[in-house]
């Protein structure tokens, strides 16, 4: 017998394979954020440096929140093209109300600016859930909606002139780490321990594997698709506050194309767009390595117009990288 074909090294071949198949589906975007940090240290002097990656984890932390939200939205197999505008919305609605002259205006602004991510959430969320509108069709029309409120809202003007306790939530630190990076954090846990560890968790993930086995089994899953969206807004209206801070103005532009990071990060970091599988781990790894691109693209002095070309190519491969996982 030719041991070279035999049925048990073809087994051992077949084993093998696989093995290397889950761990490239585990740790192969870890590498590639290794492997580029690596160039850019050798690119730039400065990128190493402290003060750089301070930089590169405020940034990433609001694309970072608006990803946790969206990773929930695509673990259901939906979408949620809104976040940017949802994002602007409440930072200017979170703004206006902490420059009034009410004495508790920053605590009052910080929950408006999440009431009013939360009420866009639902709209979306009753538009999927209960009006059976496609989450692409919906979102991207509140998109527009709520762009076009933020413009309504504030004039078409920036509010500034921001308190310094409200502003520290942009740009103060806690130990030397950046408040935003620790607010990243703490949503990154709680949101991972919710689907990791609970049945709400679970039942996100029967309804992105199959909605109708999930709905035969008894779970709500007009409830679970509707909550995912307010999850979203909530964490969109929460990165506003933060942007607002930390750019110390709210801009009735702020946000613009930030869905597509939060996107890219999402998929990049292995959660499929059918829904059913992914990990809030992957999404802050894929995080991490859109911020670390558009970082080590600024450092290296390559044109915005060039930035927005590299942005796309991630992103449609981002969408042929999780076609190869199916394959797989």
């Amino acid at each position: 017998m030719n041991t070279q074909t035999s049925p048990v090294n073809v087994a051992v071949h077949q084993s093998r394979a696989a093995h290397m198949r889950q761990i490239y589906r585990r740790y192969g975007i870890v590498a590639v954020l290794i492997l580029l940090c690596i160039v850019l240290t050798f690119a730039n002097q400065y990128f190493l440096t402290w003060g750089n990656i301070a930089d590169i984890l405020r940034q990433t932390s609001i694309n970072g929140i608006l990803a946790v939200g969206m990773t929930y939205v695509v673990l259901t197999s939906g979408i949620d093209l809104s976040v940017g505008s949802t994002l602007a919305l409440a930072g200017m609605v979170s703004a206006s109300v902490i420059t009034g002259a009410h004495p508790h205006g920053v605590a009052l602004g910080l929950l408006s600016g999440l009431v009013v991510g939360a009420l866009v959430g639902a709209v979306n969320g009753v538009l999927v859930a209960r009006f059976a509108v496609p989450s692409f069709v919906a979102t991207l029309g509140m998109l527009s909606v709520a762009r076009g409120l933020t413009f309504i809202y504030s004039g078409g003007m920036p509010i500034a002139d921001l308190p310094d306790n409200f502003l520290s939530a942009g740009t103060g630190t806690l130990g030397g780490v950046p408040v935003p990076v620790i607010v990243f954090a703490l949503v990154v846990l709680v949101f991972w321990f919710i689907l990791r560890y609970t049945t709400y968790g679970r039942y996100v993930y029967a309804v992105g594997g199959n909605v109708k086995s999930a709905k035969t089994s008894g779970i709500s899953t007009g409830k679970i698709i509707f909550s995912v969206y307010v999850i979203g807004g909530v964490l969109a209206g929460l990165a506003g506050i933060i942007l607002a801070a930390r750019t110390t103005s709210a801009l009735p532009q702020a946000g613009l194309s930030y869905e597509l990071d939060a996107i890219a990060a999402v998929v990049i970091g292995g959660t499929s767009l059918s829904g059913g599988s992914g990990s809030l781990g992957g999404t802050v790894v894929g995080a991490l390595l859109i911020g670390v691109i558009n970082n080590g693209l600024n450092l290296l002095g390559v044109s915005s117009y060039y930035q927005q070309v590299v942005k796309g190519v991630i992103i449609v491969g981002a969408v042929l990288l999780d076609a190869s996982r199916k394959k797989t």
